[in-house]
C-alpha cells in the first residue's frame, strides 16, 4: 500500500462515510482473561461515542510507511492452505458475525501479546464501494468496479484515571472514584491490503504506535510470517555494518556525506509528497562511500555485510537509518549538537599533535543563554 491508498481508507472512518455497522471486541485484564465481550451497533450509539470508536480504528492507518506501518507478506503456500490465513479470510467473509471465529482470533492475540495492564481489542468490518478514477485522476463516486471488503483491528491499553470527586445520580451523592480510560492503540492491523485500490489477500498492513517496538511476538502468532526489523534494529545494523567494514576509513567526512545524502533524499521525498515510501539500497549507499574516497575493498565488504543483515537486494528506508533532524558529535569530554544543514562546517584537525573539532564561531554566540562577545583576530 502507498500513502495515497492509506489516506483514501482513512477518510472513511466517520459515521456518515463508512459501512461499518457493528463494533466487536473484548476487554482483557492483566491476567490475560477476557472480562467482557463487546458487540455494539454503531447506528444505535450517540454520535460522539461512534466517532470515538472509529477514531481508535482509524489509528491503525496512521504513521509512516516502513516505520509505524509495516507491510506483512504471506507466502503463496500460506494463502493456499494455512490456519492463519484461513482465519483472517473467515473473519472477513463472515463480516465478523461468527462469534466462534472472533474468539479464536482473540485467543491468538491475547496468548501472544506482551502488554502490561488491561487492554481493549476492537474489531470492525467495512465494505468500501471503490469509486472509479477517470483519466484525470478524479474519482467518480457514481462509477465503481468493485467493493473492497476488509477488517480492521486495534489493541488499546486501558489505563486507570485520576481519583476525582464526581456526582452519582443513583445515590444522589458525590463520591471519589477513579475511572478507566481507553488510550490510543498500541498496535493494530488491516486485512487484506488495499493495493492499487483493490484487495490483495497476499498482504496485510500492520500498525505499531512505537516504531522501535513492533510487537514481533504478535506478528508471529497472528500472521505466522518472519517478524520484520524494527526501526531501531535497522539503524543499529546499518551502523554496525559501517563501523565493522570501514574500520579506520569510517571518518567524520564519510559519515557527514552519508548523513547529508540520506537527509537530502528524505527532504526531497517530503517536498514531493510522493505516495510511495522512500527507499534506498545498499548499492546506492556504496556509491556514496566510493565518492567519499572509501577503498573498493571496504565498499565490497560493506555491501556483503548489508546482504547478511538485511537480505540480498534489500530495500531500506532512509528514515530508519539516520535521524535527519539531528547531527551530534561526542567526545570523552563534550557533546556537540549542530544543525544538520550546517554539519559541513564542522572540521577535524590535528594541531600540535592533538585532534580538534573546529566549528566557525561568528556573531550570535551564547553561553548558557548569555550572549558572549567573539574576540577579533587582533585580540586572539
Amino acid at each position: 500500500m502507498n500513502q495515497k491508498e492509506i489516506s483514501e481508507l482513512r477518510r472513511r472512518f466517520h459515521p456518515e462515510k463508512s459501512a461499518i455497522s457493528h463494533i466487536y471486541g473484548c476487554f482483557v485484564n492483566c491476567e490475560k482473561e477476557i472480562v467482557s465481550d463487546l458487540e455494539e451497533s454503531l447506528g444505535m450509539m450517540p454520535q460522539e461515542e461512534a466517532e470515538k470508536y472509529l477514531g481508535f480504528l482509524k489509528k491503525a492507518l496512521s504513521g509512516t510507511l516502513g516505520r509505524n506501518l509495516i507491510d506483512i507478506v504471506f507466502s503463496s503456500q500460506q494463502v493456499m492452505d494455512s490456519e492463519e490465513h484461513r482465519l483472517l479470510m473467515r473473519l472477513r467473509d463472515t463480516k465478523l458475525k461468527d462469534n466462534a471465529v472472533r474468539q479464536t482470533l482473540y485467543r491468538k492475540m491475547i496468548d501472544s501479546l506482551e502488554l502490561e495492564g488491561n487492554y481493549l481489542i476492537l474489531l470492525a468490518h467495512d465494505a468500501y464501494d471503490v469509486p472509479r478514477r477517470g483519466k484525470d485522476g478524479e474519482r467518480n463516486a457514481d462509477a465503481s468496479d468493485e467493493v473492497f471488503s476488509y477488517i480492521v483491528c486495534v489493541v488499546c491499553p486501558v489505563k486507570d484515571g485520576k481519583v476525582e470527586l464526581g456526582y452519582f445520580p443513583g445515590d444522589n451523592e458525590f463520591h471519589c472514584a477513579a475511572g478507566q480510560k481507553v488510550a490510543a492503540p498500541e498496535l493494530g492491523f488491516l486485512f487484506p491490503a488495499f493495493d492499487d485500490r483493490t484487495a490483495n489477500i497476499y498482504n496485510a498492513l500492520f500498525y505499531a504506535r512505537k516504531a522501535d517496538e513492533l510487537h514481533q511476538e504478535f506478528i508471529d502468532a497472528v500472521f505466522h510470517t518472519e517478524p520484520p526489523m524494527s526501526a531501531a534494529e535497522q539503524r543499529e545494523n546499518f551502523q554496525s555494518a559501517l563501523t565493522d567494514t570501514l574500520e579506520d576509513e569510517c571518518s567524520m567526512e564519510v559519515v557527514q556525506a552519508i548523513h547529508a545524502q540520506l537527509a537530502g533524499r528524505i527532504e526531497e521525498h517530503r517536498e514531493s509528497k510522493s505516495p510511495e515510501p522512500l527507499s534506498v539500497t545498499a548499492g546506492e549507499i556504496a556509491g556514496i562511500l566510493r565518492d567519499s574516497g572509501v577503498t573498493e575493498a571496504r565498499v565490497d565488504a560493506f555491501c556483503a555485510k548489508c546482504g547478511e543483515q538485511f537480505g540480498e537486494n534489500a530495500v531500506l528506508n532512509p528514515v530508519n537509518l539516520i535521524d535527519a533532524g539531528r547531527f551530534e558529535l561526542k567526545t570523552a569530554h563534550a557533546t556537540v549538537s549542530v544543525e544538520p544543514e550546517s554539519s559541513c562546517l564542522v572540521e577535524e584537525r590535528i594541531i600540535d599533535g592533538r585532534r580538534y573539532l573546529l566549528i566557525p564561531a561568528e556573531a550570535g554566540m551564547e553561553l548558557n543563554g548569555l550572549p558572549i562577545r567573539v574576540r577579533t583576530t587582533d585580540e586572539v
